[in-house]
């Protein structure tokens, strides 16, 4: 096969939570640049609007839709709402979820500060993996993309508060490799990609502050903080059929940050 083919998606029918900015926004424009027509799926309903216009000027179609993935039900009714819209669902990109609560260490964290991230971060994750999931294992088909960070392979030097998010995203990176095995032999390939220091709404406090971002900037070989953007390539790789060989792969994209 000719090597642009591999990374093309036209056609495909893909979800991306947490689509209405940063890192979401990016990888939804990702994939219908690639030709998916895709559901953006949010909390944010300007934001999914917003994404949903810019989708549709590029000739795909998008499907804005209301989400709150630590919600079951709101979980099973945006598959269903995806599936009476598109039909299938071939590509799953799990990137909905939420910064640390509250940036206490973890002995004066309160358990809702916990348990609001690991509600978000690792079972809202898992609500949408097992619900899509199900539906992939019929079809016998399927790519899930999970988000995770390299907050889940090492621990964020200088940060407090960093324990339920941490523990999240290391979970998340873990579940993808079970989800991986379980699933292999349903032709459902799953694989995560965990993001450096990216330039999103999330890190626009950091930005503010020349000596705070300069700290983190050194922790960056390429001396330099990511832009949402440079995810398209690793997405694209993941959904389409140019990775028809990996699963259970975590795909770091940090800058070389967790070489040193």
């Amino acid at each position: 096969m000719a090597i642009e083919p591999l990374f093309c998606v036209d056609g495909k029918k893909a979800i991306v939570t947490g689509a209405a900015s940063g890192l979401g926004r990016a990888m939804a424009l990702g994939l219908a640049e690639a030709g998916a027509d895709v559901a953006i799926a949010d909390i944010n309903m300007d934001g999914t609007q917003d994404v949903a216009r810019q989708i549709e000027r590029l000739g795909v179609r998008a499907l804005p839709i209301h989400v709150d993935i630590s919600e079951s039900g709101q979980v099973e009714q945006m598959v269903e709402t995806v599936l009476r819209e598109f039909g299938t669902i071939d590509i799953l990109i799990n990137n909905a979820g939420i910064p640390p609560v509250g940036r206490l260490p973890s002995h004066q964290m309160k358990q809702e500060s916990w348990d609001k991230v690991i509600n978000v971060d690792l079972r809202g994750l898992f609500l949408c993996a097992r619900l899509v999931g199900q539906k992939m294992v019929e079809q016998r088909s399927g790519k899930i993309i999970n988000i995770a960070s390299i907050s889940g392979m090492l621990v964020n030097k200088g940060q407090a508060g960093m324990s339920a998010f941490c523990s999240a995203k290391a979970a998340v990176i873990h579940l993808t490799k079970v989800l991986a095995t379980e699933w292999a032999p349903y032709n459902i390939k799953v694989n995560c990609i965990s993001p450096g220091y990216m330039m999103t709404p999330a890190l626009q406090d950091v930005a503010k502050d020349p000596k705070r971002l300069q700290q983190l900037i050194d922790l960056v070989p390429m001396g330099r903080i990511g832009e949402p953007e440079e995810l398209k390539g690793a997405v694209l790789f993941l959904a389409s059929e140019a990775s028809s060989y990996v699963t259970g792969h975590n795909l770091v994209v940090d800058g070389g940050h967790t070489a040193w």
